[in-house]
């Protein structure tokens, strides 16, 4: 299957990629909906992490929130993989049109990706609700009292939030046009590191109308039945030997 690959890639003008958390675990970015993601924060925190991130939780204990935060889904030293850097080298070729992503880490930059579609936002932007001032990853990561996790506004010493989808909030509709868009025009369609579970971001794989869809999991997908190619395999292995092998030009 990884020649299959190899050939429609390189017949393919416009590919798009969906990614979700499995491209990231292979940066040693921990999946929180994992068993053992979810049995680590009902130990420590005695409720589900799908909780703590919720906006009614932020607003309720934002200091527990950000202690959750910054321990789970904050990882600056996480460098992108072989599949970060296989889609970048896509894009420059000119053959990958866009990056639509469920992950927040902003790996996908770091590997030189321009056009990234973020779904559920980036833990790379943040702003104070109040004077909506911006504020990086580094300023959220500034070391605070030892009891104390929430990152302050410089300016009006509101609580400044991270830039993403929390539970209870709704995908911002730019954004859902322009994932739209970008798959609904893609001749191919690269669906990897996600089981196509978590809705509605799974759901926008049934705007794609193009001629070849691959899906690239460790496991089984609700979807296997509607793709051309089928690949259990390492995402980062899977598309870092395609790509190289590839004749891009």
């Amino acid at each position: 299957m990884y020649n299959d690959l190899k050939e429609t890639i390189e017949k393919s003008s416009r590919i798009v990629f969906f990614g979700g958390a499995g491209v990231s675990t292979e940066s040693g970015v921990p999946d929180f909906r994992s068993e053992n993601g979810l049995y680590q924060t009902i130990s420590e925190y005695g409720i589900p992490p799908e909780e703590i991130i919720s906006r009614t939780f932020f607003q309720k204990d934002p200091n527990t929130f950000y202690k959750y935060y910054k321990e789970n889904l904050m990882y600056p030293n996480a460098k992108p993989n072989a599949a970060h850097f296989a889609l970048a080298k896509l894009e420059d070729s000119g053959k990958l049109f866009a990056v639509v992503t469920q992950n927040v880490d902003g790996l996908h930059e770091k590997a030189g990706s321009k056009n990234v579609i973020h779904l559920h936002g980036s833990a790379l932007k943040n702003y104070c609700i109040d004077c909506r001032i911006d504020y990086s990853e580094d300023y959220i990561l500034k070391p605070t009292k030892s009891s104390d996790h929430i990152p302050l506004c410089e300016k009006c010493n509101g609580i400044v939030r991270p830039d993403v989808v929390l539970y209870e909030e709704s995908l911002d509709s730019d954004v859902i046009s322009s994932a739209v868009d970008a798959i609904s025009k893609a001749d191919m369609l690269i669906v990897g590191g996600t089981a196509l579970v978590v809705y509605p971001a799974a759901g926008f794989i049934n705007y794609f109308k193009g001629k070849h869809l691959a899906l690239i999991n460790k496991s089984a997908t609700s979807y296997d039945n509607r793709a051309d190619i089928i690949i259990n395999d390492s995402i980062g292995k899977v598309l870092g030997t395609v790509v190289e092998q590839a004749k891009l030009t």
